[in-house]
């Protein structure tokens, strides 16, 4: 059995403890088992292609240096996950304040909906919310950040990230119901 079907074969725990050991081989398996997801994760955060590459492997580069510090309580996935959906909130953070110190103007409330015959999915509907309410679900629910964690990634206040979920997830909640209109009828009085 050659190493490369050995490593396929092997279970992420052990990739992990061979990593330890400094074998780059099992790590390169873990990166083919794990990228997709991770550049996936990144690009539903509000990422370009190009961007959700570059993220990825930063992600998996630090989790290698960092392969100590896993401890085995969750998934590799989620680990390297939370990894590069930190390092994605940071970038997000420094390009929003740059384009905030560029130009004061938010972004446009009065865009076009989809139309009623188009089936919307996860993607397209995540890039509807504001890039601040897409990150912050996607840090929350995507890479399994607490609002805490979430908080302390983007350096924001706790209540601040809570508003964007909430209102993040009401808007999701809108778009992806069957009638369009998240599950509320309106109510006729009699």
């Amino acid at each position: 059995m050659s190493t490369r079907e050995r490593l396929a074969g092997a279970h992420d725990l052990e990739l992990v403890g061979l990593c330890r050991t400094g074998d780059r081989a099992a790590f390169g398996e873990l990166v083919r088992r794990h990228g997709s997801a991770v550049r996936g994760l990144v690009r539903r955060m509000g990422a370009d292609a190009a961007a959700a590459d570059d993220v990825a492997q930063d992600a998996f580069l630090a989790a290698f240096e960092q392969i100590g510090e896993f401890r085995g309580e969750g998934s590799f996935r989620s680990w390297v996950s939370r990894i590069a959906a930190r390092l994605y909130a940071r970038r997000w953070r420094r390009e929003a304040r740059a384009d905030a110190l560029a130009d004061d103007q938010g972004e446009a409330d009065g865009a076009p909906g989809p139309s009623a015959d188009a089936r919307i999915d996860l993607d397209d509907a995540l890039a509807q919310l504001s890039a601040a309410e897409r990150v912050c679900v996607s840090l929350c629910y995507g890479a399994g950040l607490s609002h805490a964690e979430a908080a302390a990634a983007l350096n924001a206040p706790l209540g601040t990230i809570k508003s964007h979920v909430k209102r993040g997830l009401d808007k999701l909640r809108s778009q992806l119901s069957p009638d369009g209109d998240g599950g509320q009828r309106s109510k006729v009085s009699a």
